[in-house]
């Protein structure tokens, strides 16, 4: 039982939760006025049926005094049969009475209409008695009224005292039927009242159900709609059979709808086209590029931050960025992220070196991304430069111009110092020392001419020169720089040999770098040569091709049988001012000698390798590629790498 209350109860709360204010205003005052409708007109029908009772009060003993008047004296005659002619007319010409009772002092009822004495002693030969109230006052000279309520209405009875001579001779009870017009009066205003109220009743429900499927129901939809466009699902519609102003409404609606989806999928298709030049911007562009918002959360990153950051494998997007850091990294930009998030500054950058996922320094740049009007942060972007090569050619800048310095410092020091003794001193020196001392100027001279000589062909080499490059003939280059050199093998007792293939094709390079390059491998290989020694240049074809329409390269060799150079010595012969003398003491040089080798080569878009073994000798060697006669000559751009290089 208490379950199916609770169950009623909730069921109706529900219900009238799913009202409006206003209804639920309109049927709080619906309630109200019929309540006090009804009050009033329930109090209207309890004034009327009081009166009614007041009148009848008043005309019962007004009647029963007529009548005892009449009848009393009759009865102290004992003309019993006058009385009863007498009551018999007067209930026969008013419907007012119900019944007329006369009973004796003792209250015998001895006459009665509508019933008379011959049925009361027929009626199983019993004396009847007449009831009378407790509160009778027996032989009094005034009449008692009561009323008393029956099926057929409520019934006054009235009691008076017969009296003759102050003579108590019994009582007449007559019995006054209620006021018809008044008792019908009463029941068709209290039927109508309750009419008018139950129909008040059903209108409101009535009301409230119509209300609730024609205008609650729909505006509820309307309201659920709204909150759908609102989250951006444009998709709501409202499929409800409804016209007039409200089925108006839900066609605005829809069609708001239907343009507001294909607004969205208008600038989807928009943005996605934005997104994907932008994506592909971010992706091509050389510098890593993160995005993040101001919770550190990962918007966009470009495949260059996740090769520096080794994020290939790991999906950072959507995630706190700081937790993907290199340690070095995070400890550095931290608090600078939360301060720019806070608004506190704008950008930021570092200078940072990182060892995973391998060994770099890089720049990382902070910058805040506020909104359109400028007024608010929406996030945070990075980017990250590799600078590795750059701090690379700077630090061997910087040793250039140390090395320069040095070695320009040693030549024209001792020069000066020779020059000056011989300014303070000549007239004191012996021919012989002054002699030496201008040997010692002139070979410190020469040296400096050569280290002069060598920077300034690699400042060309490096200063972003273009260089023609046409048709060589090896065999005529090669030709040439052992004409230079034969003397001075002679001289230290070296053979120089030559073993250039016949019918050699034409390689494509600049003939006077290449005699350069021969030069310079040349030399090197007669100052590191003992007498008795050998030096070989070689040139001969390749048997393989780079592809179908190009000709096997041509490789050149050079080859001693000198010192040789060391293993560990070896990755780093090519760098600037190295020289194996530094380690062997032997001779003097200016160690740029294979550094312009190299740039050469490179510019040939070659390598230069060695092969070297200490007491045995060493082998330089390069490959050019064969000349193309149908190609046209072409202009080389300096490379990248050592167009960055200054030099002095």
């Amino acid at each position: 039982m208490l379950s199916l209350l609770k169950t009623i109860r909730h069921a109706i709360a529900t219900w009238w939760s799913e009202f409006t204010l206003q209804t639920k205003l309109l049927a709080v005052a619906t309630m109200v006025v019929s309540l006090v409708m009804s009050g009033l007109t329930f109090w209207a029908v309890n004034t009327i049926q009081q009166d009614a009772r007041m009148n009848d009060t008043r005309f019962g003993r007004d009647l029963g005094l007529l009548l005892a008047a009449n009848v009393a004296p009759l009865i102290a005659d004992n003309n019993l049969t006058e009385v009863a002619q007498f009551s018999q007319r007067f209930y026969r010409s008013t419907s007012s009475v119900r019944y007329m009772l006369y009973a004796d002092e003792t209250g015998e009822i001895f006459f009665g209409i509508p019933f008379w004495e011959a049925e009361v002693e027929n009626s199983l030969t019993i004396k009847r008695r007449i009831q009378l109230p407790e509160d009778y006052p027996g032989d009094g000279e005034k009449p008692m009224v009561r009323q008393h309520t029956t099926p057929d209405g409520t019934v006054t009875d009235v009691f008076i005292p017969l009296i003759v001579n102050k003579k108590y001779l019994g009582v007449l009870a007559i019995g006054i039927n209620p006021n018809q017009t008044a008792v019908i009066s009463t029941n068709f205003t209290r039927d109508v009242t309750i009419a008018v109220f139950i129909t008040i009743w059903v209108m409101v429900i009535l009301a409230g159900v119509i209300n609730a499927l024609t205008i609650t129901k729909p505006i509820k939809e309307l309201l659920v709609g709204v909150k759908q466009i609102a989250t951006g699902n444009f998709k709501q519609r409202i499929d409800l059979p409804l016209g007039g102003e409200l089925g108006e409404l839900i066609l605005s609606f829809n069609e708001m709808g239907e343009r507001l989806e294909r607004y969205e999928e208008q600038n989807i298709e928009e943005l996605t086209a934005e997104k994907a030049k932008l994506q592909t911007l971010v992706s091509t562009i050389a510098d890593g590029a993160v995005l993040i918002d101001n919770n550190m959360q990962v918007i966009l990153v470009n495949p260059t931050a996740e090769r520096i950051f080794g994020w290939e494998t790991a999906d950072v997007v959507g995630q706190n960025l700081l937790h993907h850091l290199p340690p070095s990294v995070q400890m550095e930009i931290t608090r600078p992220l939360y301060e720019m998030a806070a608004g506190e500054c704008e950008s930021a950058e570092f200078r940072i070196f990182i060892n995973q996922p391998i060994p770099r320094t890089i720049r990382i740049l902070l910058t805040t991304v506020l909104n359109v009007q400028r007024e608010s942060i929406k996030g945070i972007a990075i980017t990250v430069q590799d600078i590795t090569r750059e701090v690379e050619l700077n630090d061997a800048k910087s040793q250039f111009i140390s090395n320069v310095s040095h070695e320009l410092r040693t030549p024209l020091t001792n020069i000066k110092s020779y020059i000056e003794t011989l300014h303070d001193s000549g007239e004191d020196l012996a021919l012989q020392q002054r002699q030496e001392f201008l040997q010692t100027v002139n070979y410190e001279t020469d040296r400096l001419t050569r280290l002069v000589n060598d920077v300034l062909d690699l400042s060309k080499l490096e200063s972003g020169r273009n260089y023609n490059f046409d048709s060589v003939d090896l065999a005529q280059a090669i030709e040439q720089t052992l004409r230079t050199y034969q003397l001075n093998a002679k001289d230290k007792g070296v053979e120089l040999l030559q073993e250039v293939a016949p019918n050699l094709p034409l390689v494509m390079g600049n003939y006077d770098l290449l005699v350069q390059v021969f030069g310079n491998l040349i030399g090197n290989a007669l100052k590191f040569t003992k007498a008795g020694g050998k030096v070989a240049i070689r040139a001969y074809q390749l048997d393989f091709k780079p592809s179908q329409t190009q000709s096997s390269p041509v490789r050149i060799e050079i080859s001693d049988t000198g010192i040789g150079i060391a293993t560990e010595d070896q990755h780093s012969i090519f760098e600037r001012f190295f020289r194996v003398e530094n380690r062997v003491h032997t001779l003097e040089g200016t160690g740029l000698g294979l550094s312009i080798v190299r740039n050469i080569i490179d510019r040939h878009r070659s390598k230069v390798d060695l092969v070297s073994e200490v007491g045995i000798g060493t082998t330089f060697w390069f490959d050019l590629a064969a000349f193309e006669e149908k190609a046209p000559p072409i202009q080389v751009e300096p490379i990248a790498e050592a167009s960055k290089i200054t030099t002095v």
